[in-house]
């Protein structure tokens, strides 16, 4: 059965962590949104983050570079780290996810990173 397909395994968060000040993340933030609901059938909530509006949301963790993916299901951080502004990069991530591996590759994630995963969670209303 795949991860996407599965009652029991909790939804996926993909998060992208950007400014409005960074020409990068404005060009990028429709190709993100497209590419993650793109995933037909897999329960997934994307969130946009600007880092600088949102920066209590944020709280301590440190965007060295933009765009900074989180991507977690439930309460694992599967993929904390800057990215490429490409869809390809974004396409592959998302998939693994969906498909139910378990650790994408980035920056292992600190107590921050976990922090920011639970506090998007309810933000975005899942449990």
């Amino acid at each position: 059965m795949s991860a996407n397909a599965s009652s029991s395994l909790p939804p996926l968060t993909v998060a992208c962590l950007c400014a409005e000040w960074c020409g990068s993340c404005r060009g990028y933030r429709a190709d993100f949104e497209s590419t993650v609901r793109a995933q037909a059938g897999a329960d997934i909530e994307s969130l946009w983050i600007d880092i600088e509006d949102q920066a209590e949301l944020v709280g301590a963790v440190d965007v060295e570079n933009f765009p900074t993916l989180l991507i977690a299901r439930g309460d694992e951080v599967l993929f904390f780290g800057a990215v490429t502004p490409h869809v390809s990069t974004l396409k592959r991530l998302v998939q693994a996810a969906v498909a139910g591996e378990s650790h994408l590759g980035g920056a292992a994630p600190d107590a921050e990173v976990r922090a920011l995963a639970a506090r998007l969670r309810r933000v975005s209303g899942q449990r």
